[in-house]
């Protein structure tokens, strides 16, 4: 990596560390663990001396493959993830020791049980209340479940002290990565949405913490300080609802080729984590974890207040003109939600548009005409 990244490098993070892992691997059997959700505490991997990777499932390519044993109607996230697993097209799911998923969906939790012939899964069982203390003493125990599972099969000990050491780069990373994000209350923002989105994204790939660390402050430098762009502003759009990853980047696009910027981005891989800090003044790491892990404002959280919380927030700290709530084919938690969302938006007096869509190209067009009349919204 140069001494002044550029987003270009944190494209190059994942052929990095890909290469890297393989090296690994091969010289000292390097462990890795294998992630689909926020909800999965990468602290307890590192402590545990492993690598954790995101693994694919932002691509159309492999749904295909996924479809000879997933229904069609089901969310293409899911399908996705499974095609690149069963396929063998996931390099980092091919070199994950262990995988971990979550219950933050019925079409997620079966398909783990079929990834499960595959490779070895554990699937943390989440509440879906966040405000009782019976969810969280299940969530405690799950968490503590996982820790026993990672120590067995990674056969590694996982201590108190390596956990809180890496509760502290986790921190650190978010703290940076937000303040990435940050950047773009300015205006204009310095970010495009697309880089936006390669830099929260890619960062998930790193097969090293301490240096997309230094990625993330060096890059937030060198945006903070230059010369921004004196040109007219354009509708600044915040991007809400499920996953998006390159590959499942259209909505992004079409926004920045119709005249908009999308400068925030409310979802698992943007802002909705980065709020989110893993508290010291426990005594026990596994329940500091659990108090941070337990907050995330996923749909799948009943009720979800929070969400409504940190959009608003959102709307007024990036100065937004417009909302575009974009959910994948068969996400009822999210497609649900999007009734809430509408009314919040439309309490502030803001454009709003909601999006069902899948990961095919089939309805560029018109996703391209309804974000068009959205911004035309924007500047009567």
């Amino acid at each position: 990596m140069s001494n002044q990244p550029t987003v270009e490098d944190f494209l190059k993070i994942r052929e990095v560390s890909l290469m890297r892992i393989k090296d690994a691997k091969e010289a000292g059997g390097q462990k890795v663990v294998g992630i689909y959700c926020t909800f999965c505490p990468q602290e307890l991997v590192l402590a545990a001396g492993a690598i954790p990777v995101g693994l694919c499932g932002t691509k159309e390519e492999p749904i295909a493959k996924a479809e000879e044993h997933l229904p069609r109607n089901l969310c293409p996230l899911i399908k996705s993830s499974y095609g690149f697993a069963v396929s063998d097209t996931c390099p980092f799911f091919h070199f994950s020791d262990v995988v971990i998923g979550e219950t933050t969906c019925d079409g997620k939790k079966k398909m783990f049980e079929l990834l499960q012939e595959i490779k070895p899964v554990y699937v943390m069982q989440l509440p879906h209340l966040n405000k009782t203390q019976a969810s969280m003493n299940l969530w405690i125990d799950e968490l503590r479940n996982l820790r026993s599972f990672l120590e067995e099969h990674l056969e590694a000990e996982i201590t108190d002290d390596a956990i809180w050491e890496a509760i502290d780069i986790v921190n650190r990373e978010t703290a940076a990565a937000k303040a990435i994000c940050d950047l773009n209350q300015m205006d204009p923002p310095p970010l495009s949405g697309l880089d936006l989105l390669t830099v929260t994204w890619s960062r998930g790939f790193s097969s090293n913490k301490e240096e997309v660390i230094n990625m993330l402050n060096e890059l937030h430098s060198k945006y903070a300080t230059e010369n921004q762009d004196a040109s007219p502003s354009k509708p600044r759009v915040l991007l809400t609802g499920c996953p998006v990853g390159l590959g499942t980047e259209k909505v992004i696009r079409i926004v920045s080729e119709v005249g908009g910027n999308v400068v925030a981005m409310e979802n698992c891989s943007g802002y909705k984590t980065l709020e989110l800090q893993t508290s010291k003044e426990f005594d026990d790491p596994i329940v500091a974890l659990a108090h941070k892990y337990i907050s995330i404002p996923c749909s799948c959280m009943s009720p979800n207040p929070y969400r409504m919380e940190l959009l608003e927030r959102m709307i007024a700290d990036f100065k937004v003109d417009a909302v575009i709530d974009l959910t994948w084919q068969a996400c009822h938690t999210y497609n649900v939600e999007a009734y809430e969302v509408s009314k919040l938006v439309k309490s502030k007096g803001l454009p709003h548009l909601h999006l069902e869509s899948d990961y095919s190209n089939s309805d560029l067009e018109s996703i391209k005409v309804r974000i068009e009349a959205l911004l035309e919204m924007v500047n009567q």
